[in-house]
């Protein structure tokens, strides 16, 4: 009997969690025969799947798609976040973090973590050392993002051997790659996070958040993590990694939080997520190749003072980029102008990148960088550019205008 052949990405991301055989406009997959309520029932009340079509649907592509064992999604990324630690951490726990984070993220971990009483130690996302220093007993996870939309590239690898060693899971936020560009699971990573679904689904203006459990961490050797290990008396004494394998963490966020704290996606969110999805390959490949040309015509440009671009050459992120992204370095690029007067007036005159246009669609976007993430950047106002789908010719010479009024 012949091996059974995998099918390719572009195949996976427009039949994986659909029937191929449904017509057009009926994406969704109806429920199990029974119903969840009536899968929930053998395994003492808990939801084994999203209650509503579209959004199982869309959590089984995206597993599929990042190559993991099970997904789950939310309403928001922070409700995927709050769900993902409080699965992991109890309070005087700590985790490690990528100090590239995008603001959403990074304002949650410093503002709103604390009061649970979870603290997070900063390391940077491509040097190794500085994960191992922050090493601690009270240490639980590690959180990056596969790319960062500073242009900082991730190195998987390395962080996944410090977490292996740590013995705890490593967590990759992936929303701006998308599995298209990277698939965390493959260089390490145990958890695969999506704080935002834009550039998933094509759709900058519609709000989610998904996790996906890699199936890869073995919660039963570690008892550091109760939820996962230990007996849950309120349903039944299931010991999660006991009943539900490589599926457990996914189990652990859907059964003791999703409902419990109104986390769960709305299904008309889903299912424009699930069309969006059906084009991930084209989309995240027009995105990238955009944004490499524009990359490189800005560092030919006098009026600029630096480009950050890790599918660059001779940018300090570019072997990285080479090593996990080899699709495409991403949809966005950073670059400097002499002084805030200039930012403002190249943002000004930009016609085709808006401020307005919301990062993931088919439009540009453009956005100035805060005045401490600019001086973590080097001299100069930043701007960054949130490459769309547009012709690229078309977007270089919408920013030559612009910048020859500066």
């Amino acid at each position: 009997m012949e091996d059974e052949r995998l099918p390719g990405f572009a195949t996976l991301a427009v039949h994986a969690g659909v029937r191929a055989a449904a017509p057009p406009q009926a994406r969704r997959v109806p429920p199990e025969d029974g119903g969840p309520a009536a899968l929930a029932g053998a395994f003492g009340g808990l939801p084994l799947r999203a209650d509503d079509p579209a959004v199982a649907a869309l959590e089984e592509k995206i597993a599929a798609l990042e190559g993991g064992t099970a997904a789950l999604c939310t309403a928001s990324g922070n409700a995927a976040l709050s769900l993902m630690f409080h699965a992991l951490l109890r309070p005087g726990d700590e985790f490690i973090a990528a100090r590239a984070l995008n603001d959403d993220t990074a304002a949650q971990f410093r503002d709103a973590f604390p009061r649970f009483g979870w603290a997070v130690q900063w390391a940077d996302a491509d040097d190794r050392q500085s994960f191992e220093k922050a090493v601690s007993p009270r240490t639980k996870a590690i959180f990056v993002e596969s790319i960062a939309q500073n242009g900082i590239v991730a190195d998987l690898a390395a962080a996944a051997s410090v977490a292996r060693r740590a013995r705890v899971p490593l967590i990759a936020d992936n929303s701006l790659a998308t599995p298209y560009l990277c698939r965390p699971v493959e260089h390490g990573a145990d958890l695969v996070l999506y704080t935002r679904t834009s550039y998933l689904g094509g759709v900058g203006e519609v709000s989610g958040g998904a996790i996906v459990d890699g199936g890869t961490f073995d919660w039963s050797e570690e008892r550091r993590y109760p939820v996962l290990s230990e007996p849950l008396a309120e349903r039944g004494n299931i010991v999660l990694c006991e009943t539900f394998g490589n599926g457990a963490f996914a189990m652990a966020c859907r059964a003791l939080g999703l409902g419990g704290v109104g986390a769960e996606m709305s299904p008309a969110a889903a299912e424009r997520i699930l069309a969006g999805i059906e084009t991930l390959a084209l989309r995240m490949q027009r995105h990238s190749d955009n944004a490499r040309a524009v990359a490189a015509w800005l560092s030919g440009s006098d009026r600029v003072r630096w480009v950050s671009y890790p599918g660059l050459p001779g940018d300090r992120h570019h072997n990285l980029a080479r090593k996990y992204l080899p699709n495409g370095a991403g949809p966005v690029v950073s670059f400097a102008v002499e002084s805030d007067a200039a930012a403002e007036t190249t943002v000004a005159r930009l016609k085709l990148a808006s401020p307005a246009a919301a990062p993931g669609g088919a439009r540009s976007g453009v956005r100035r960088v805060t005045a401490d993430a600019a001086r973590r950047g080097g001299a100069g106002a930043v701007l960054r550019l949130f490459l769309g789908i547009e012709d690229r010719d078309d977007i270089v010479a919408d920013l030559e205008d612009a910048l020859a009024g500066i």
